[in-house]
């Protein structure tokens, strides 16, 4: 049996920051409403030349630095999201070329804001069984590409986004030790986001669905999903600690899911623990799916918030409806890299990005030489003759 340890954790923030007085700019809304319902003062934009898998191979880098790992070291990257850039390649794929992880394995995971601990769950597995030795999981998120911004109820909250952390198995106890994952699909309706299947057939041109939102935008029923959620948290952290034999008592700091402060607050009072028990980010963040509890949690270690041997759980809600919470022993502290360390580490990539084009180059040459690959002279002569005999 072999413990997964986090030993490396990074996060990625675009540059561009949305305050409530930009968007009182731009919809029909104030800062006193928005901080009273959400606690959310500001978020981060993806620029035009961001995207989800950039901003994920970014965190992904950043992590790979704390854990003093090299790529190609890794053998497994998740990438839970539900904005990537494609339905294939998986934005997992894209970001192991870009790191150049030429040993790993990747995949998108699909489970809206509880992804990441869905996807820390499937790698401390991975890795319990000796499946892979090293992973790297990835919350990343560009929310802003999907919203109504007509909508004042959603667009006011989220933001983009990308943090991750990096896995490696031990025979030494700690780490993931513990994780409940729980679904409800009777509740997807109450938050979701269509798929490029569920638009408006071109030629019809409606620009709303039935639901009165447009298409590719996420529509969500708020008041339906504070309470979804306020309840989840509180039985899924007490779940997995039951799986660990462990009590509210041995636990240091919780990491939720960043959705709103209201939400949060809530879920303090329905375990009774005090606020400060829950670290908190969205104020500065927003809500970025996905993507909120890694970057929470490098928030967390920055502000000291974290120390060996603490017992943190991280618990996310969304979409699906899905829930996910973990426990984990934290036994780490940041190691002290130099400058010219992670200018070396910064190189590294770009090698990864030429070694990536010439592989394209390689290709295409190949093709051009190779022309088309059609079946030889005596295959074809044989296959006429069969058609002709079935005529």
């Amino acid at each position: 049996m072999k413990y997964a340890h986090i030993i490396g954790w990074g996060k990625y923030v675009p540059d561009r920051v949305l305050t409530n007085h930009d968007l009182e700019r731009m919809i029909e809304t104030t800062d006193e409403w928005i901080t009273r319902r959400t606690g959310i003062h500001e978020r981060h934009i993806a620029g035009e030349r961001e995207t989800t898998a950039t901003l994920a191979f970014e965190a992904a880098a950043r992590a790979l630095a704390v854990a003093d790992l090299h790529p190609s070291q890794v053998e497994l990257i998740i990438v839970a999201t539900s904005t990537p850039e494609y339905i294939f390649p998986s934005t997992a794929c894209r970001v192991q070329d870009y790191l150049g992880a030429i040993k790993a394995g990747a995949f998108d995971l699909s489970a809206a804001c509880s992804g990441f601990v869905y996807g820390l769950d499937m790698a401390a597995q991975a890795i319990a069984t000796g499946s892979v030795r090293n992973a790297i999981v990835i919350g990343a998120e560009t929310m802003t590409r999907v919203l109504d911004w007509e909508d004042r109820g959603t667009c006011v909250l989220f933001g983009d986004g990308a943090g991750a952390v990096v896995l490696k198995g031990s025979n030494i106890p700690g780490g993931v030790l513990a994780s409940t994952l729980r679904s409800d699909g009777s509740g997807g309706d109450l938050l979701s986001l269509p798929a490029v299947y569920h638009n408006p057939v071109p030629t019809l041109g409606p620009e709303y669905f039935h639901n009165g939102h447009k298409r590719n935008t996420i529509a969500m029923d708020g008041r339906q999903v504070f309470r979804f959620a306020t309840q989840v948290i509180a039985d899924s952290v007490h779940e997995t600690l039951r799986k660990a034999n462990m009590t509210l008592e041995d636990v240091d700091l919780i990491v939720p899911h960043q959705a709103n402060t209201r939400i949060i607050e809530a879920a303090a009072k329905r375990l009774k623990l005090p606020q400060e028990m829950f670290y908190t980010n969205v104020q500065w963040m927003g809500n970025t799916s996905a993507a909120s509890i890694p970057i929470a949690l490098c928030d967390a270690v920055k502000d000291g918030r974290l120390q060996p041997d603490d017992n943190v759980i991280f618990v996310g809600f969304g979409g699906g409806l899905t829930w996910a919470a973990s426990l984990v022993k934290w036994n780490v502290t940041p190691p002290d890299v130099s400058l010219p360390r992670r200018e070396w580490r910064r190189a590294r990539y770009v090698y990864a990005r030429g070694r990536s084009k010439m592989k394209r180059y390689g290709r295409r040459f190949g093709a051009w030489i190779g022309g088309s690959p059609t079946p030889d002279a005596s295959l074809k002569d044989g296959d006429k003759k069969s058609r002709e005999n079935d005529l």
